[in-house]
């Protein structure tokens, strides 16, 4: 009988998620006594091309698993074998616990490059263990909300629905997926496991095969109505207008049925979607909306809705469950301080900034971002807002701090009406967000 193959990580080998060097480093301090008290920061260095800004995604809900990892009896065994690691080190690791302070920006805030979007205050040997996994959690869930959230800019309060999950970069990508566009702002997600994970509104239509499988159009749409009130139909499987008049005359003959939308998934959306609406104005069906979908990204929203076409709700998948545009941010956890000394990495191109640190953020008097300030931790300066927060104290969750991801979809709506006129565009044409550095800090670079 073949050995089954998990899907997912398991929470007892979570600790496995790393790359080897992490834990030949780590033994290598242990054998050395070095355990003096150390800082890396989470950030990147430029943002990807596309973007005006990322939205951070990840690093509370990263804090929190990192500071509940283990090495289980069953990692350790796994870790024996492969001959690699003394048996006094293992058994160190097998009570390995994280005792430090993690440092987060709150979830949804904007942030821009050399901005810490994490900093991790413990002893070497436990801080350099995070490095991968904190990498990998981060990572995904900021790319995904950073074009989620350009989507739903994009849309102007028009609903934006993830419909990405069969093109997505595995199962676990799909799932978290939708905490992100949760974060960002979407209206829904086709994902069931994800929707009810993440308390994100189920949406969907149907399928062309439905269609196909009935004998006529008319009939798929009946059936389905009845089993589905206040569905959405699928009008474009065989001619988009023709399947608009096929539901028209649907609820002529049967005004008891309850259709709230069709979906447009095919063709050319602005000259359907025009002549759909007026099909359907013209038979009093004037509550029914629109949806459009078909390979649609923030660009293509944008240019149907500066055209005025009467479209009122997009569902998104392969542009956005992909981001094909910037599919990855250069994120970076770099040692900044080591027994109370700062530390610089000087290769060319990848210099980082030193020390412990913080970001301050800038107002003007109508509430809009004017810039940031990127300080040490022990600075505090007169005007700004401090952004980055302590989430994990001793190595438990910090309530005060963990609570602020409770509110990061509201915390998003209010930044996406706090952002610079700049950084709503979806081009990059104009000027950069004005990031600087204390003079304190430059002096310590």
């Amino acid at each position: 009988m073949p050995i089954t193959v998990p899907l997912t990580v398991e929470d007892d080998e979570l600790a496995l998620l790393t790359d080897l060097y992490q834990l030949t480093m780590t033994q290598a301090y242990w054998r050395e006594g070095m355990n003096a008290p150390s800082t890396f920061s989470l950030f990147f260095r430029r943002l990807p091309a596309e973007r005006r800004f990322m939205l951070a995604c990840g690093q509370q809900h990263a804090a929190e698993r990192l500071s509940q990892l283990r090495f289980s009896e069953h990692a350790i065994a796994r870790l024996a074998e492969t001959g690699r690691f003394d048996d006094a080190f293992l058994d160190w690791l097998a009570n390995w616990r994280f005792e430090g302070d993690i440092w987060t920006l709150p979830e949804g805030t904007p942030v821009f490059a050399n901005e810490p979007l994490l900093e991790v205050d413990a002893p070497i040997a436990q801080a350099q263990l995070l490095e991968s996994l904190v990498m990998n959690l981060v990572q995904l869930e900021t790319v995904l909300a950073s074009k989620a959230v350009r989507l739903v800019m994009a849309a102007r309060g028009r609903p934006v629905v993830d419909f990405g999950l069969r093109r997505m970069h595995g199962i676990d990508a799909a799932v978290r997926g939708v905490r992100a566009y949760r974060t960002a702002g979407l209206a829904g997600t086709s994902n069931v496991l994800g929707g009810l994970r993440h308390d994100l509104p189920l949406n969907g239509t149907m399928a062309h095969s439905y269609i196909l499988a009935h004998d006529s159009e008319r009939e798929a749409f009946r059936a389905f109505a009845c089993h589905m009130p206040d569905t959405t139909l699928l009008v474009d499987t065989h001619d988009t207008l023709a399947g608009v008049r096929e539901v028209i005359a649907l609820l002529h003959d049967e005004p008891d049925l309850r259709i709230s939308a069709i979906r447009l998934d095919s063709g050319n959306l602005e000259e359907l979607a025009r002549a759909a609406r007026q099909l359907l104005d013209d038979a009093g069906l004037g509550d029914v909306k629109i949806i459009a979908s078909s390979g649609l990204d923030e660009h293509a929203i944008d240019a149907l809705l500066k055209a005025d076409v009467p479209i009122d709700a997009f569902g998104v998948g392969t542009q956005m469950g992909a981001s094909t545009d910037a599919p990855v941010i250069d994120l970076s956890y770099k040692l900044v301080e080591y027994a109370g000394k700062p530390r610089v990495k000087h290769s060319p191109g990848k210099v980082n900034l030193p020390g412990r640190k913080q970001v301050y953020r800038h107002f003007d008097a109508a509430g809009h971002f004017v810039g940031d300030t990127i300080t040490g931790r022990d600075e505090q300066l007169e005007d700004g807002i401090p952004l980055l927060v302590r989430s994990v104290t001793q190595g438990q969750p910090d309530p005060a701090g963990m609570a602020l991801a409770e509110s990061a979809r509201e915390r998003v709506a209010q930044a996406r009406q706090s952002l610079p006129e700049s950084l709503t565009r979806l081009t990059t044409n104009g000027e950069d967000y004005p990031v600087t550095l204390s003079k304190a800090l430059v002096a310590r670079r």
